[in-house]
């Protein structure tokens, strides 16, 4: 089966695309998870989802020669999501909170305009909410290669200032810490990611990749540097291994991916009890 994945050019793309997702996506899910930044991955990802109705609506409408790549709507739509929720969090200052649900709601609401709009479902905007093992292109695995890139570089390069901040903002704040540009450039990386995600595990689905991973970690992992190789080894695990499920039983890859994750996450936790048992 996997002979196949690496026969074919469609699957490569999809196969290089899963692993590097799954490498970004849980070391991201770790700083979003442990600074409760949870619904947020969900908010830019049905934001993400206005972005794809609306390429697919230009495309049918204005743009009929098919050269417009929803991911880069996407992408545009994610990081104008993710922007929009800083500004809302200044906004509500004392209900910020109240940013996540809102942009959630308008991306939902957006969405359902512009897939109306553009006579309803069809098999392009299917793959775009469960994920494809044949829609990753040359072009596609250039791009989440390119964010990939971007994510290690910042996340390594930023790696004390991120700590610092997800376990102790205002200390980070109090030792001069330019925390809200530090923030800033995170949740743009956020948005990037999920954007990007799409392609192999769906927009509906992504953000369980962020948090399922880093859940299953939490729940045996000794420190924070564990804490990120867990949560990378088992985002690898659920998305290699649910790709190569969904090819051999010819459902969308979004599923199964999000299924192995929630069976690791449960061996996760029995793991724990028998040994604090």
């Amino acid at each position: 089966m996997i002979q196949d994945f690496l026969q074919y050019d469609f699957l490569r793309n999809s196969l290089y695309a899963g692993i590097l997702i799954g490498i970004v996506a849980p070391l991201l899910g770790v700083f979003v998870v442990i600074r409760r930044l949870s619904f947020i991955a969900d908010a830019l990802s049905h934001v993400t989802l206005s972005g794809i109705a609306a390429s697919l609506l230009l495309e049918k409408t204005v743009f009929t020669g098919g050269f417009l790549n929803p991911l880069y709507m996407g992408m545009v739509f994610s990081i104008g999501g993710a922007l929009l929720i800083e500004k809302l969090r200044t906004v509500y200052k004392h209900y910020q909170e109240l940013a996540v649900p809102i942009i959630l709601s308008a991306g939902i609401g957006i969405g359902v305009v512009f897939i109306s709009l553009a006579n309803g479902f069809n098999t392009d905007l299917f793959s775009y909410l469960f994920g494809s093992v044949s829609a990753v292109t040359s072009g596609d695995l250039l791009i989440i290669g390119l964010v990939a890139i971007v994510v290690l570089v910042v996340i390594i390069s930023l790696y004390k200032e991120l700590f610092l901040l997800s376990f102790d903002e205002e200390y980070a704040v109090a030792t001069g810490l330019r925390a809200k540009w530090i923030h800033f450039i995170f949740i743009i990386l956020v948005a990037l990611v999920i954007a990007v995600s799409m392609r192999v595990v769906g927009i509906l689905l992504v953000s369980s990749l962020m948090t399922l991973p880093v859940a299953a970690s939490i729940r045996i992992a000794k420190g924070f540097k564990q804490t990120i190789f867990y949560s990378i080894v088992f985002g690898e695990i659920s998305v290699v291994g649910g790709m190569l499920a969904s090819y051999q039983l010819d459902i969308a890859p979004g599923g199964t991916i999000v299924v192995l994750a929630v069976l690791i996450l449960i061996g996760a936790i029995l793991w724990e009890k028998k040994k604090t048992a």
